[in-house]
């Protein structure tokens, strides 16, 4: 699997990425990586940097896999590029989708995900997940690469099979430029896997819906829900590294939007887990924020 720049792990070639966040971006470069001069993200005091999947490989970055449930595989990164995020692989008997992307991809997790399977199709929750899922895709046969309509713009790099989903198809524009989300829209991934998109995070957020073995709902959140420390709870951010909040009627919408799903179970995109009646702390969890962010419990500060 020798790509024509002798990159061992793309039929593509290699592709540079920004060090700080580890998403894929074709050339000319520009001076700063946009997702990182973003307010949600950062650009280091010392500048931007670039680097590649080789870099990172001979630096020792590698992929380790732990098992979260059966068929729910958490990929961790290490000495990797990036923000650290920690992709699900989940094994279905129709196929096998990727939650989140690596920022490294390596000859030993790609045999270790074909030994399960392979994949069927790959989507990231948002731009600051994306990392080189072009490469990713271009292992498994141009395995199609979804990506939200709202945070098209954000590519760096489009893979070969990129799949758009989830605009309003009236033409309808958004806040910032782009097309508008349009909130009701699902899309089937695998049978028994779906996709929607409560936004919040970014206006395209998507979370991801899968009926586990078990008959139970799981919900895979990305940065639109995030885990606590108090499995019981739950938080909602704009920006999670500048602490920036969102508005008590954004996050009430994200969780009437995901009260849609029976789930008892949440997977962050960091390793953060809710093990138990998760759909309940979710809502339970928008209305605490709502609260406090409206002003009810001003007199406690």
């Amino acid at each position: 699997m020798t790509g024509p720049s002798g990159d061992p792990s793309s039929g593509q070639g290699s592709v540079t990425q920004c060090a700080t966040c580890g998403v894929e971006r074709s050339a000319p470069l520009p001076e700063v990586c946009p997702i990182c001069a973003d307010e949600r993200q950062f650009v280091p005091s010392d500048g931007q940097r670039w680097t590649t999947p080789e870099q990172s490989r001979a630096g020792g970055a590698a992929i380790e896999f732990v098992e979260r449930e059966p068929d729910v595989i958490m990929l961790v990164q290490k000495n990797c590029p990036g923000i650290g995020q920690k992709p699900a692989l989940i094994r279905t008997d129709r196929g096998n989708i990727l939650v989140e992307v690596p920022n490294v991809i390596t000859d030993e997790a790609v045999a270790a995900v074909r030994g399960w399977g392979g994949l069927a199709a790959i989507i990231a929750s948002h731009p600051h997940m994306y990392g080189v899922q072009s490469m990713w895709s271009e292992a498994f046969d141009d395995c199609p690469v979804y990506v939200s309509a709202a945070d098209e713009q954000w590519l760096g790099l489009r893979p070969r099979n990129t799949v758009v989903w989830g605009g309003q198809n009236d033409g309808t524009v958004g806040g910032d430029g782009s097309v508008a989300p349009d909130r009701d829209a699902e899309i089937d991934l695998l049978p028994g896997v779906r996709a929607s998109q409560p936004g919040g995070h970014f206006p395209g957020s998507a979370v991801v819906h899968w009926t586990a073995p078990d008959g139970e709902g799981v919900l895979f959140t990305g940065d639109t829900i995030g885990t606590v420390a108090d499995p019981a709870w739950v938080t909602f951010m704009r920006s999670f590294p500048n602490w920036m909040p969102l508005s008590a009627a954004v996050v009430r919408r994200i969780a009437d939007h995901v009260g849609r799903y029976d789930f008892d179970r949440i997977y962050g995109n960091f390793g953060g887990c809710v093990p138990r009646d998760a759909r309940a702390v979710v809502l339970r969890s928008a209305e605490r924020y709502a609260a406090w962010v409206d002003g009810e419990y001003d007199h406690l500060t």
